[in-house]
Protein backbone atom coordinates (compact mmCIF):
# COMPACT_ATOMS: atom_id res chain seq x y z
CA UNK A 1 0.00 0.00 0.00
CA UNK A 2 1.10 3.45 -1.31
CA UNK A 3 1.33 6.09 1.91
CA UNK A 4 -1.48 8.72 0.85
CA UNK A 5 -0.59 12.23 0.77
CA UNK A 6 -1.78 15.25 1.81
CA UNK A 7 -1.63 18.80 -0.43
CA UNK A 8 -2.73 21.95 1.87
CA UNK A 9 -4.02 25.02 0.69
CA UNK A 10 -6.66 25.90 3.73
CA UNK A 11 -4.85 26.38 7.13
CA UNK A 12 -6.99 26.90 10.72
CA UNK A 13 -5.75 30.72 9.57
CA UNK A 14 -7.45 30.96 6.60
CA UNK A 15 -10.76 29.53 7.91
CA UNK A 16 -10.66 32.08 10.72
CA UNK A 17 -10.01 34.94 8.09
CA UNK A 18 -12.67 33.35 5.75
CA UNK A 19 -15.36 33.15 8.79
CA UNK A 20 -14.25 36.65 9.90
CA UNK A 21 -15.06 37.84 6.68
CA UNK A 22 -18.11 36.07 6.46
CA UNK A 23 -19.56 36.97 9.88
CA UNK A 24 -19.32 40.51 9.21
CA UNK A 25 -20.74 40.63 6.02
CA UNK A 26 -24.01 38.78 7.41
CA UNK A 27 -24.46 40.10 10.40
CA UNK A 28 -24.62 43.65 9.35
CA UNK A 29 -26.50 42.52 6.31
CA UNK A 30 -30.88 43.58 5.97
CA UNK A 31 -31.66 41.38 6.43
CA UNK A 32 -28.82 39.00 8.11
CA UNK A 33 -27.80 36.22 6.82
CA UNK A 34 -24.48 33.45 7.34
CA UNK A 35 -23.20 30.64 5.02
CA UNK A 36 -23.77 26.93 5.56
CA UNK A 37 -20.50 26.16 5.37
CA UNK A 38 -20.10 27.43 8.99
CA UNK A 39 -22.36 24.76 10.41
CA UNK A 40 -19.34 21.96 10.00
CA UNK A 41 -17.22 21.84 13.35
CA UNK A 42 -16.80 18.94 14.81
CA UNK A 43 -20.42 18.98 16.81
CA UNK A 44 -21.90 20.31 13.36
CA UNK A 45 -20.60 17.30 11.53
CA UNK A 46 -21.78 14.93 14.36
CA UNK A 47 -25.16 15.96 14.28
CA UNK A 48 -25.59 16.17 10.39
CA UNK A 49 -24.85 12.61 10.58
CA UNK A 50 -27.45 12.17 12.53
CA UNK A 51 -29.52 14.01 10.70
CA UNK A 52 -28.87 11.39 7.83
CA UNK A 53 -30.35 8.37 10.20
CA UNK A 54 -33.34 10.23 11.00
CA UNK A 55 -36.74 9.12 9.24
CA UNK A 56 -37.69 12.01 7.84
CA UNK A 57 -34.38 12.66 5.95
CA UNK A 58 -34.82 11.21 2.10
CA UNK A 59 -31.63 12.64 0.42
CA UNK A 60 -28.94 11.14 1.95
CA UNK A 61 -30.44 7.21 1.77
CA UNK A 62 -32.18 7.95 -1.64
CA UNK A 63 -29.01 9.20 -3.37
CA UNK A 64 -26.98 6.18 -1.68
CA UNK A 65 -29.35 3.31 -3.41
CA UNK A 66 -29.75 5.43 -6.60
CA UNK A 67 -25.90 4.91 -6.61
CA UNK A 68 -26.04 1.43 -5.68
CA UNK A 69 -27.94 0.58 -8.47
CA UNK A 70 -26.43 2.84 -11.34
CA UNK A 71 -22.72 3.26 -10.30
CA UNK A 72 -22.04 0.37 -12.81
CA UNK A 73 -23.26 2.33 -15.29
CA UNK A 74 -21.64 5.20 -14.07
CA UNK A 75 -18.46 3.37 -14.23
CA UNK A 76 -18.66 2.10 -17.57
CA UNK A 77 -19.35 5.27 -19.23
CA UNK A 78 -16.94 7.44 -17.34
CA UNK A 79 -13.52 5.15 -17.45
CA UNK A 80 -12.24 7.38 -14.87
CA UNK A 81 -8.51 7.33 -14.40
CA UNK A 82 -8.66 10.38 -11.27
CA UNK A 83 -11.37 10.16 -9.79
CA UNK A 84 -12.03 13.89 -7.68
CA UNK A 85 -14.34 13.93 -4.86
CA UNK A 86 -15.18 17.78 -3.56
CA UNK A 87 -16.30 17.92 0.06
CA UNK A 88 -15.42 14.14 0.43
CA UNK A 89 -15.89 14.17 3.96
CA UNK A 90 -15.82 10.47 5.30
CA UNK A 91 -15.87 9.33 1.77
CA UNK A 92 -18.82 7.02 3.05
CA UNK A 93 -20.75 7.09 -0.67
CA UNK A 94 -17.40 7.21 -2.54
CA UNK A 95 -16.39 3.93 -1.46
CA UNK A 96 -19.44 2.69 -3.94
CA UNK A 97 -17.71 4.42 -6.93
CA UNK A 98 -14.09 3.32 -6.12
CA UNK A 99 -15.13 -0.59 -6.09
CA UNK A 100 -17.15 -0.03 -9.57
CA UNK A 101 -14.37 2.18 -11.05
CA UNK A 102 -11.52 -0.32 -9.85
CA UNK A 103 -13.75 -3.22 -11.06
CA UNK A 104 -13.90 -1.47 -14.61
CA UNK A 105 -9.71 -1.11 -14.81
CA UNK A 106 -8.90 2.59 -15.14
CA UNK A 107 -8.86 3.99 -12.64
CA UNK A 108 -5.54 4.60 -10.63
CA UNK A 109 -5.78 7.51 -8.29
CA UNK A 110 -8.67 9.36 -5.89
CA UNK A 111 -8.67 12.87 -4.98
CA UNK A 112 -10.41 13.57 -2.00
CA UNK A 113 -11.10 17.63 -1.42
CA UNK A 114 -12.13 18.91 1.82
CA UNK A 115 -11.78 21.89 3.83
CA UNK A 116 -11.30 19.57 7.06
CA UNK A 117 -7.47 18.30 7.44
CA UNK A 118 -8.09 15.74 10.22
CA UNK A 119 -11.22 14.37 8.31
CA UNK A 120 -9.19 13.79 5.03
CA UNK A 121 -6.51 12.72 6.77
CA UNK A 122 -8.65 9.72 8.18
CA UNK A 123 -10.59 9.29 4.89
CA UNK A 124 -7.15 8.92 3.47
CA UNK A 125 -6.09 6.36 5.66
CA UNK A 126 -9.32 4.41 5.50
CA UNK A 127 -9.37 4.59 1.79
CA UNK A 128 -5.58 3.47 0.96
CA UNK A 129 -5.95 0.78 3.70
CA UNK A 130 -9.05 -0.58 1.44
CA UNK A 131 -8.09 -0.01 -1.71
CA UNK A 132 -4.36 -0.89 -1.84
CA UNK A 133 -3.89 -0.67 -5.78
CA UNK A 134 -4.98 3.06 -6.01
CA UNK A 135 -2.98 6.34 -5.15
CA UNK A 136 -4.50 8.51 -2.69
CA UNK A 137 -3.94 12.34 -3.08
CA UNK A 138 -5.85 14.63 -0.88
CA UNK A 139 -6.13 18.15 -1.08
CA UNK A 140 -7.38 20.53 1.71
CA UNK A 141 -9.22 23.62 0.25
CA UNK A 142 -12.34 24.96 -0.26
CA UNK A 143 -13.81 24.07 -3.17
CA UNK A 144 -15.56 27.50 -4.13
CA UNK A 145 -12.09 29.11 -4.54
CA UNK A 146 -9.11 26.84 -5.22
CA UNK A 147 -10.74 24.48 -8.05
CA UNK A 148 -7.11 25.29 -9.63
CA UNK A 149 -5.28 23.53 -6.91
CA UNK A 150 -6.92 20.02 -7.99
CA UNK A 151 -3.92 17.98 -9.43
CA UNK A 152 -4.73 16.72 -13.16
CA UNK A 153 -2.62 14.05 -14.88
CA UNK A 154 -5.31 11.27 -16.55
CA UNK A 155 -8.99 11.43 -17.20
CA UNK A 156 -10.58 12.81 -14.23
CA UNK A 157 -13.99 12.93 -13.36
CA UNK A 158 -14.71 15.25 -10.81
CA UNK A 159 -17.94 13.81 -8.19
CA UNK A 160 -19.60 16.52 -6.48
CA UNK A 161 -22.69 14.78 -4.26
CA UNK A 162 -25.00 15.02 -1.62
CA UNK A 163 -27.08 17.87 -3.09
CA UNK A 164 -24.96 20.17 -1.50
CA UNK A 165 -24.53 21.99 -5.14
CA UNK A 166 -28.19 22.84 -4.10
CA UNK A 167 -26.53 25.46 -1.24
CA UNK A 168 -25.02 27.80 -3.89
CA UNK A 169 -27.73 30.48 -5.10
CA UNK A 170 -27.81 31.07 -8.90
CA UNK A 171 -24.91 33.18 -9.36
CA UNK A 172 -22.85 30.96 -7.16
CA UNK A 173 -23.96 27.86 -8.97
CA UNK A 174 -22.96 29.51 -12.57
CA UNK A 175 -19.72 30.77 -10.82
CA UNK A 176 -19.02 27.17 -9.79
CA UNK A 177 -19.56 25.16 -12.25
CA UNK A 178 -17.90 27.92 -14.84
CA UNK A 179 -14.68 26.89 -12.43
CA UNK A 180 -15.41 22.97 -13.06
CA UNK A 181 -15.48 23.43 -16.51
CA UNK A 182 -12.24 25.95 -16.27
CA UNK A 183 -10.01 23.26 -14.52
CA UNK A 184 -10.89 20.46 -16.83
CA UNK A 185 -9.66 19.17 -20.09
CA UNK A 186 -12.10 18.33 -23.11
CA UNK A 187 -14.03 15.13 -22.50
CA UNK A 188 -13.58 14.61 -18.64
CA UNK A 189 -16.50 14.93 -16.48
CA UNK A 190 -18.61 15.71 -13.61
CA UNK A 191 -20.75 13.38 -11.77
CA UNK A 192 -23.34 15.97 -9.90
CA UNK A 193 -25.90 14.78 -7.32
CA UNK A 194 -29.29 17.02 -6.64
CA UNK A 195 -31.95 16.72 -5.14
CA UNK A 196 -35.34 16.98 -6.99
CA UNK A 197 -38.32 19.17 -6.48
CA UNK A 198 -40.69 17.25 -4.61
CA UNK A 199 -43.94 17.86 -2.69
CA UNK A 200 -43.35 20.47 0.13
CA UNK A 201 -45.35 17.96 2.59
CA UNK A 202 -42.19 15.75 2.18
CA UNK A 203 -39.77 17.92 1.58
CA UNK A 204 -40.26 20.27 4.65
CA UNK A 205 -40.16 17.61 7.34
CA UNK A 206 -36.46 16.39 6.49
CA UNK A 207 -35.47 20.07 7.49
CA UNK A 208 -37.13 20.46 10.54
CA UNK A 209 -37.73 16.71 12.14
CA UNK A 210 -40.44 15.87 14.92
CA UNK A 211 -36.44 14.93 17.21
CA UNK A 212 -35.48 18.79 16.84
CA UNK A 213 -32.22 17.31 15.45
CA UNK A 214 -32.13 20.02 12.75
CA UNK A 215 -32.64 22.70 14.72
CA UNK A 216 -30.00 22.14 17.12
CA UNK A 217 -27.85 21.84 13.70
CA UNK A 218 -28.93 24.95 12.67
CA UNK A 219 -28.43 26.75 16.20
CA UNK A 220 -24.60 25.22 15.95
CA UNK A 221 -23.72 27.97 13.67
CA UNK A 222 -24.09 30.20 16.27
CA UNK A 223 -21.80 28.24 18.96
CA UNK A 224 -19.26 28.46 15.95
CA UNK A 225 -19.37 31.83 16.25
CA UNK A 226 -19.40 31.94 19.96
CA UNK A 227 -16.26 29.48 19.97
CA UNK A 228 -14.27 31.08 17.21
CA UNK A 229 -14.66 34.83 17.17
CA UNK A 230 -15.78 35.31 21.25
CA UNK A 231 -19.24 36.21 20.53
CA UNK A 232 -21.98 35.97 23.13
CA UNK A 233 -25.01 34.29 21.34
CA UNK A 234 -27.59 32.48 23.49
CA UNK A 235 -28.25 30.03 20.40
CA UNK A 236 -31.34 28.72 22.92
CA UNK A 237 -32.85 32.00 22.45
CA UNK A 238 -33.10 31.31 19.10
CA UNK A 239 -35.65 29.34 16.98
CA UNK A 240 -35.47 26.66 14.41
CA UNK A 241 -37.36 27.69 11.21
CA UNK A 242 -37.49 25.53 7.85
CA UNK A 243 -39.72 26.68 4.73
CA UNK A 244 -40.49 26.22 1.50
CA UNK A 245 -39.81 29.37 -1.06
CA UNK A 246 -42.05 28.03 -4.07
CA UNK A 247 -40.83 31.15 -6.11
CA UNK A 248 -37.10 30.12 -6.40
CA UNK A 249 -38.10 26.44 -5.21
CA UNK A 250 -35.62 26.52 -2.29
CA UNK A 251 -36.31 25.25 1.44
CA UNK A 252 -34.41 28.08 3.19
CA UNK A 253 -33.46 27.54 6.65
CA UNK A 254 -33.82 30.71 9.02
CA UNK A 255 -32.82 31.18 13.01
CA UNK A 256 -35.30 33.57 14.23
CA UNK A 257 -34.93 35.87 17.62
CA UNK A 258 -37.57 34.91 20.46
CA UNK A 259 -36.84 38.51 21.92
CA UNK A 260 -34.98 41.57 21.29
CA UNK A 261 -31.54 40.97 22.21
CA UNK A 262 -27.27 42.74 21.98
CA UNK A 263 -24.94 40.31 20.60
CA UNK A 264 -21.10 41.18 21.14
CA UNK A 265 -18.97 39.44 18.76
CA UNK A 266 -15.45 40.75 20.10
CA UNK A 267 -13.19 39.50 17.88
CA UNK A 268 -14.37 42.02 15.61
CA UNK A 269 -15.33 44.67 17.16
CA UNK A 270 -19.07 44.00 16.29
CA UNK A 271 -22.48 44.91 18.12
CA UNK A 272 -25.33 43.01 16.32
CA UNK A 273 -29.33 44.15 17.52
CA UNK A 274 -31.67 41.86 17.07
CA UNK A 275 -34.99 42.51 16.97
CA UNK A 276 -37.94 40.14 18.60
CA UNK A 277 -39.09 37.87 15.78
CA UNK A 278 -36.28 38.82 13.66
CA UNK A 279 -35.19 35.83 11.09
CA UNK A 280 -31.34 35.53 9.60
CA UNK A 281 -31.12 32.79 7.09
CA UNK A 282 -28.08 30.18 7.44
CA UNK A 283 -29.09 27.68 4.37
CA UNK A 284 -30.93 27.65 1.38
CA UNK A 285 -30.95 23.72 -0.54
CA UNK A 286 -32.63 24.73 -3.92
CA UNK A 287 -34.38 21.38 -5.90
CA UNK A 288 -33.93 21.32 -9.19
CA UNK A 289 -35.84 19.82 -12.49
CA UNK A 290 -34.11 18.10 -14.73
CA UNK A 291 -34.17 20.06 -17.35
CA UNK A 292 -33.11 23.10 -15.02
CA UNK A 293 -30.00 21.40 -14.40
CA UNK A 294 -28.86 20.34 -17.72
CA UNK A 295 -30.10 24.19 -18.77
CA UNK A 296 -26.96 25.31 -15.94
CA UNK A 297 -24.68 22.64 -17.18
CA UNK A 298 -25.01 23.52 -20.84
CA UNK A 299 -24.74 27.68 -20.33
CA UNK A 300 -21.49 26.34 -18.34
CA UNK A 301 -20.10 24.43 -21.68
CA UNK A 302 -21.25 20.89 -20.25
CA UNK A 303 -23.11 18.47 -22.61
CA UNK A 304 -25.41 15.57 -20.41
CA UNK A 305 -24.28 12.29 -21.07
CA UNK A 306 -26.71 10.73 -18.64
CA UNK A 307 -29.23 11.51 -16.21
CA UNK A 308 -30.65 8.86 -13.20
CA UNK A 309 -33.00 9.52 -11.02
CA UNK A 310 -34.47 7.08 -8.54
CA UNK A 311 -37.83 5.44 -8.96
CA UNK A 312 -39.86 8.56 -6.95
CA UNK A 313 -38.46 11.25 -8.77
CA UNK A 314 -36.81 12.83 -5.70
CA UNK A 315 -32.98 13.15 -6.40
CA UNK A 316 -30.74 12.97 -9.57
CA UNK A 317 -27.71 11.73 -10.57
CA UNK A 318 -26.07 13.64 -13.87
CA UNK A 319 -22.94 12.53 -15.70
CA UNK A 320 -21.93 15.55 -17.85
CA UNK A 321 -18.50 16.22 -19.90
CA UNK A 322 -16.38 19.49 -20.84
CA UNK A 323 -17.15 20.01 -24.70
Amino acid sequence: MTAPTLEIHLSDDDLTSALRADARLGLTADPKWLPPKWFYDARGSELFEQITELPEYYPTRTERALLERVVGEIARVAQAEVLVELGAGSAAKTRLLLSALTAEGPLKTYVPQDVSSSALRAAADEIAAEFPGLAVHGVVSDFTDTLHNLPGGGRRMIAFLGGTIGNLVPAERAEFLAGIYEVLEPGEQLLLGAGLVIDPAVLVPAYDDAAGVTAEFNRNVLHVLNSRLDADFAPEKFEHIARWDAEHEWIEMRLAATEAMTVQVRDLDLTVEFAAGEQMRTEISAKFRVEGLNAELSAAGFSTEEVWTDPDNRFALVLAARD
